[in-house]
């Protein structure tokens, strides 16, 4: 069987990976061009496919005539995409006689669109997963072939989370690729009633809202620490990177109004505990603030941060 391989990042590598392990005869690798905007701490697709002899492509529209001309000669019977960033046209989809199949990061059909995984995070879920699915024209929308779950634990960052993916990628992919390949898997419609959608985020998505609850500003730092953009707020006009922060313990009521003389607005600072980090008031509570780092110089742990840049109980932050 000939397959056609459209993929990027390292579930990418990874589920081709797989395929290599199978010795499945792949005519094609189909990937992109590192952005040089982009910070790259994922495996090469690419490099893995060149290791291996088969031929890459890397095209700025993969749906126009004459690159579906190219797919049309290769012939392949089967498409199969994992993390690739481009929606596949109806052209390509009917070259392979057994369709286009794509695997994507979360529990379709919820989490449909883009950075499946750091919105889970965001959202404050308790599971995820990844779906194998075929490709129509309307993007994570396609029958379901089969799906893992993937638990996300409280301290779980989008890195931590990424990487039980990919692990679950590969396995769902070498479970599920027999029946695949004698074109008996299954298809079972996504219900689109349940259906959520979510688009790409951006750097200055990043930004933290003080008003919100303690537990929404924590699950943003999570879902966009490293090697993401990381979230951040203002100090002295100048951004403040959050890398780290916890919701986990409190200190005493009596130390805050000490501190601060009367319940703070959100965005406030606190108190600072040597050791652990800054407490910053928010929407419902506080949050400590274990790692900072002000745009332009060295991450640093919050407190000493603090101490270095005068941020002292009454500071206000995103100013």
């Amino acid at each position: 069987m000939r397959i056609a391989v459209f993929a990027y990042h390292d579930v990418g590598y990874e589920c081709l990976k797989v395929l290599l392990d199978l010795k499945e005869n792949i005519v094609a690798v189909v990937t992109h061009e590192d952005d040089p905007e982009e910070a790259i701490w994922f495996r090469s697709v690419a490099e893995l496919a060149r290791a291996h002899r088969i031929s890459v492509y890397t095209p700025q529209k993969p749906n126009a005539p004459e690159f579906v001309g190219l797919m049309h000669i290769l012939s392949p019977d089967l498409i199969l995409s994992f993390y690739y960033r481009r929606l596949l046209s109806k052209d390509l989809l009917e070259i392979p006689r057994l369709g286009g199949i794509n695997l994507h990061g979360s529990l379709l059909p919820k989490y449909r669109g883009r950075a499946p995984v750091n919105w889970a995070i965001i959202n404050g879920e308790a599971e995820t997963g990844v779906t194998l699915h075929y490709m129509i024209e309307e993007a994570d929308a396609g029958d379901i072939v089969a799906q893992r779950a993937v638990a996300i634990e409280e301290r779980d960052t989008a890195l931590d989370l990424y990487k039980k993916i990919i692990a679950a990628s590969a396995e769902l992919l070498r479970e599920t690729f027999p029946l695949i390949k004698e074109g008996k898997a299954p298809r079972m419609p996504q219900d689109s009633r349940q259906a959520t959608k979510f688009g790409g985020r951006r750097p200055e998505d990043g930004r933290i809202l003080w008003d919100s609850p303690a537990r929404a500003v924590y699950n943003l730092i999570r879902a966009v620490t490293h090697p993401y953009p990381g979230a951040f707020t203002y100090f002295g006009g100048r951004k403040l990177f959050v890398w780290q922060a916890t919701v986990s313990g409190a200190w005493s009521k009596g130390s805050r109004q000490k501190a601060t003389g009367h319940r703070a607005d959100p965005g406030t600072v606190e108190a600072a505990e040597k050791g652990k980090g800054i407490w910053v008031r928010t929407g419902d509570g506080s949050l400590l603030l274990a790692r900072t780092q002000l745009e332009g110089e060295e991450e640093a742990p919050a407190d000493k941060l603090a101490a270095r840049c005068g941020i002292t109980a009454g500071t206000r932050l995103g100013e």
